[in-house]
């Protein structure tokens, strides 16, 4: 039998100093994030400052910010910053802000996934494939303000930039090319960028789910003559439907939430409205507008939000494991079956 000591010892629980560790993690999270959520939220139904002096008011006015943003209230307006002009901003960023993130994502999880293939290849023996993935990855960590300003400098319109200087003296163009007047070529440098800075880390994730396979399954696929794109599509991509999920969901709202470099090559204004993003926007027209335009900035961050939840929820509703539902409603309907047999009218037989 044990001892009282031994007994003493099974029961000590040691669950609190974790509550007491993450302590630190939560006031940060309710300082940073929580409270200024509420507040936005607060601000977002409130009446904007006053022209004159620039003095938060906080009269409530209900959902008023929201259909300045979201509707037009107003027929003519040539002012940015009108309720007309603001909606057709808003509409216009956010269109802006798709075409972005999916001229970056898509181009970023093929390369990201052919990478984690490569480099996972146990029949490859590649020669210092661990600093090629120092190399791919060290983009992630250069913030990315200082990448947008070496892009700018890289693609400025004059004969001075490195790109066109390189291209007219390679004589393949016979005067610069106006990298940044056309919007088209200017969303496409913003996501070039973008896809630059993040397959290094997404390559990662997709190794690391690789690398969780059980390999008996490859060698299985192997021996039953399957070829290396049958292995791709019918072992590796199901496989890492997790980790892909996850890189899409995370990429959707650091897309939603791109602000450094669209900021940085002058969007939202009337010389370059198409790179124009939400984030940008948001700040545009709280910072940059004649009066500091708190509830209109507060209604569109909340919208913000509720379209990356809204579309979070319907890439994971669309992506569930649909045999694991249906195991759960058998499961479900097997212990209905077994209480109604074990007794009628709520008393055992």
């Amino acid at each position: 039998m044990a001892s009282n000591a031994q007994r003493r010892i099974k029961h000590v629980s040691y669950a609190k100093y974790g509550y007491i560790f993450i302590i630190p993690f939560f006031l940060i999270y309710f300082i940073f994030s929580f409270y200024p959520l509420v507040n936005t939220i607060k601000y977002s139904f409130e009446k904007n400052n006053s022209k004159e002096a620039i003095i938060y008011e906080g009269e409530f006015v209900g959902v008023e910010n929201y259909r300045h943003i979201l509707t037009t209230a107003t027929k003519g307006a040539k002012d940015y910053y009108t309720h007309a002009g603001m909606n057709e901003a808003f509409s216009r960023a956010l269109g802006n802000t798709f075409k972005i993130w999916i001229m970056n994502f898509f181009p970023q999880i093929c390369l990201s996934m052919l990478l984690a293939v490569w480099f996972t290849d146990a029949k490859l023996k590649i020669p210092g494939k661990g600093i090629f993935k120092v190399v791919m990855y060290m983009p992630n960590i250069i913030t990315a303000a200082s990448v947008a300003v070496l892009a700018l400098k890289m693609f400025s319109n004059d004969s001075f930039s490195i790109v066109n200087n390189t291209l007219l003296n390679l004589g393949w163009i016979d005067k610069p090319i106006q990298f940044l007047a056309d919007m088209k070529l200017k969303r496409t440098l913003i996501a070039g960028i973008q896809t630059w800075m993040w397959f290094g880390n997404t390559m990662i994730l997709l190794m690391s789910g690789i690398a969780g396979i059980n390999p008996s399954l490859f060698e299985a696929a192997n021996i039953d003559g399957a070829n290396s794109r049958q292995v791709f599509f019918r072992v590796t991509v199901p496989l890492l439907r997790p980790i892909l999920l996850f890189t899409l969901v995370t990429s959707l709202i650091g897309g939603m939430q791109m602000f450094d470099i669209p900021y940085l090559f002058n969007p939202g204004t009337n010389r370059s409205p198409g790179t124009q993003t939400i984030a940008t926007f948001i700040y545009q027209i709280y910072m940059e507008s004649r009066i500091k335009n708190t509830g209109h900035s507060g209604a569109a961050s909340v919208v913000l939000f509720v379209i990356t939840a809204a579309l979070g929820s319907i890439v994971f509703f669309i992506n569930r494991d649909k045999d694991e539902i249906a195991n759960k409603k058998y499961i479900k309907k097997l212990r209905k079956q077994a209480a109604a047999k074990k007794g009628y009218g709520g008393l055992g037989l």
